[in-house]
């Protein structure tokens, strides 16, 4: 019986014949670039591509075929990146000027500033607010996310704080769709653990209530409980604190909103039931938006959005570019393209700082891999 150390050896022994191997293939990889530069030839031909896989595949038989298909589909990416180098394509990518300009005018962040948030106050958004710049931030709410980044585009606001995901829900398609609307980016995030309650006018009981109020990220969160009361009929509203708002203002006790503690205590309401969310551990993540790209202290994660071409194996070449530079990618979110179909922008993120040559390296990889590319953003995560 082989011991393990023999064995050992003989897979070193392999590994070092089969680095061999590759280091010649990418020499005539090299070559083969060398003659689509002079002939004016796109690096990639997708038909040729898709071929060599099936005969890598026929080769190794069906036990093997899904791994050495794999396999291929790796070294192929790099040989394409090797002779995209060459051709020095992506450099004239839109997405790679405007992320170089953005650079050129980084602002400080800015002191006092003015924040807006949707909703009223006693929203779990103004709570976020109140994480990130403290008690004496000036925070306003807006009626709707877009109002937010309308308020950033005529120079009402500094920032905006929107939330982008929650731990039941899963992304707010919204933010994501405005985020790539636009050209704004992300400086920072918090987190607000949140906390559902039942609330509504002083006389109001389980037995008076008819209609429950709030966000229908808020309904959708406290589903389970309100399958228990058939007869409540939800209704969704534009914020879970301006559902409050609307009970208290209506004076009637048939009506409850679902919302904060805060929001019950801001608007003289009292809560009929705590915890209705069916997620003990529901947390919502909210993201900073500025007009202009800042690089606070700390910044330890990046924030990309690109386009990908309808292509096979696109979405493998970006996974590879992440997975060869060891970046740990800790976000991938696919959303998409509006009028056409089946066609997605995807949105990535992954630790690192611009400042890094690493970081340099796969945007400009990104660049010459997608149809387009934006950076939005490198801040200090805060998913606490």
């Amino acid at each position: 019986m082989e011991d393990l150390q023999s064995l050992r050896g003989q897979i070193d022994q392999i590994d070092r014949q089969m680095v061999e191997l590759f280091r010649q293939r990418m020499d005539v990889t090299r070559r083969v670039g060398r003659y689509k530069a002079e002939h004016n030839l796109p690096v990639l031909d997708q038909e040729r591509e898709r071929q060599v896989l099936l005969d890598k595949g026929d080769l190794a038989g069906e036990e093997l075929r899904p791994a050495v298909t794999t396999l291929f589909q790796t070294i192929m990416a790099l040989s394409r990146r090797q002779q995209r180098d060459m051709l020095k394509e992506g450099a004239d990518n839109p997405g790679l000027r405007r992320y170089l300009d953005a650079r050129a005018h980084v602002r400080p962040p800015v002191k006092s500033p003015r924040v807006v948030y949707q909703g009223v106050p006693g929203a779990y958004s103004e709570q976020a607010c109140l994480n990130f710049f403290g008690p004496h931030g000036n925070a306003q709410g807006v009626e709707q996310f877009e109002h937010a980044f309308q308020a950033l585009r005529d120079g009402r606001a500094d920032y905006a704080v929107l939330p982008i995901e929650n731990s039941s829900t899963g992304a707010i398609r919204q933010i994501y769709d405005l985020l790539s609307q636009y050209e704004y980016f992300i400086v920072g995030e918090t987190t607000v653990r949140v906390e559902h309650c039942l609330m509504a006018l002083p006389g109001a009981t389980l037995d008076t209530i008819a209609q429950v109020y709030s966000h229908e990220q808020g309904l959708f969160q406290c589903e389970q409980y309100l399958a228990a009361h058939p007869n409540w009929r939800a209704v969704p509203q534009a914020d879970t604190a301006g559902s409050a708002q609307m009970v208290a203002a209506s004076g009637d006790v048939t009506k409850a909103a679902i919302c904060s503690e805060r929001a019950a205590q801001l608007y003289g309401l009292n809560i009929l039931a705590r915890g209705i969310n069916h997620n003990s551990q529901n947390t919502t993540r909210f993201v900073v938006v500025s007009p202009r790209m800042e690089l606070r202290e700390g910044a330890d994660k990046i924030s990309t959005v690109f386009i990908l071409p309808h292509e096979a194996g696109s979405l493998h070449e970006i996974l590879t570019i992440f997975a060869v530079r060891g970046l740990n990618m800790v976000k991938l979110e696919s959303r998409p393209l509006p009028q056409r179909s089946w066609e997605y922008m995807f949105f990535l993120e992954f630790n690192g700082h611009l400042d890094q040559q690493v970081t340099a390296d796969v945007l400009h990889e990104l660049a010459q891999t997608t149809g387009d590319f934006r950076v939005l953003g490198n801040f200090r995560s805060n998913l606490d």
